[in-house]
């Protein structure tokens, strides 16, 4: 049976870094043991003034190439996922697309705000399953919320980071590599706790909503319940698993949401499974929502937790509230 298997990942960070002391400074308080002991962001990378999503998305896209050993024209679909586009329209994909040479390649935006990579790879690993003309997949999850954050708001500061990355997905027959079971959730009620809330058709950017600048920067509107991360992604994942009759204990490596280390913690020591079996990015490059599952992938075959054969759980949530898990044979 066809199947994707990962066959490169590439990262890009903007080179500007923000430290907990910088940050303190411009808050006028110090945060670092919040900040460390409960997020467990040390630092994060954030966009230059003249650098864009598109700009990193293209560089972890040549940087996934190149680790691949193909060339953007054997690409067949480009996916990226994120809530902070290049622009409102057209798709982020297509600057992309054009700006690595990818001439053969259709292109698309996903938006499940901070689920919307692991949409998208299932998304990529379906097509690839369906339809024997997709042989080559690149799918990428960029962020770019400094863009907009009001830096003199603590609790939107502090968390939110820039980053891109990207995997490539390939065709295998081999019966051995790729998704096993994947599962996509919402829970709609949530909709307007988390997010940037102007510049759609709802309400568009105006001259008194600049004047208000509350609806134009991204907020957390409402306190979103930590149980829903809590319990969701224990939840799913024991789905998921006794879909597959795999056990916890099966899972070689548990890839969260990197917004909380605190929360990955507690759901790491509810399903009975060691840290090592996890593996975290957000102490060195903050909270990058739709780039952190790619990321923290990356990073985690960088340092040697991943050989093949190892079964990954991938378990992501973001504001909607939009949540998608699955599990997949590397």
């Amino acid at each position: 049976m066809r199947n994707a298997k990962i066959i490169g990942t590439g990262i890009s960070v903007p080179e500007k870094v923000l430290t907990n002391a910088d940050l303190s400074e411009m808050l006028g308080e110090d945060i670092t043991d919040f900040v460390v002991n409960n997020l467990g962001i040390e630092e994060r990378h954030i966009l230059a003034d003249d650098e864009s999503a598109a700009d990193i998305a293209t560089i972890a896209a040549e940087n996934a190439l190149k680790d691949a050993g193909i060339s953007a024209e054997d690409l067949d679909l480009i996916i990226v996922a994120t809530d902070t586009p290049e622009y409102l329209s057209p798709g982020t994909s297509v600057v992309v697309q054009h700006r690595i040479g990818a001439k053969n390649a259709g292109t698309f935006d996903t938006n499940a705000a901070c689920a919307g990579f692991v949409t998208a790879f299932d998304t990529a690993c379906k097509y690839i399953i369906a339809d024997a003309n997709y042989k080559n997949i690149l799918v990428i999850g960029v962020y770019a919320m400094t863009k907009f954050l009001d830096w003199t708001e603590k609790k939107t500061a502090t968390i939110f980071a820039d980053g891109a990355s990207a995997i490539v997905l390939q065709t295998t027959n081999d019966g051995k590599t790729g998704v096993l079971t994947s599962k996509l959730e919402a829970l709609g009620e949530y909709s307007d706790f988390l997010g940037i809330f102007a510049g759609g058709s709802k309400t568009p950017v105006t001259k008194e909503v600049l004047e208000n600048g509350y609806y134009n920067k991204v907020r957390f509107a409402k306190r979103t319940p930590p149980e829903i991360n809590f319990e969701g992604w224990q939840r799913i994942v024991k789905e998921l698993l006794n879909r597959i009759e795999l056990t916890l204990d099966d899972v070689d490596l548990f890839l969260w949401t990197q917004v909380n280390l605190s929360t990955i913690r507690d759901v790491m020591n509810g399903l009975e499974q060691s840290m090592e079996k996890t593996h975290t990015i957000m102490q060195k490059w903050g909270y990058t929502g739709s780039a952190c599952i790619p990321m923290v992938l990356h990073d985690a075959l960088r340092n040697g937790k991943l050989k093949r054969g190892d079964i990954i759980v991938f378990c992501a949530s973001g504001g909607g509230i939009n949540m998608a898990a699955m599990v997949f044979r590397f």
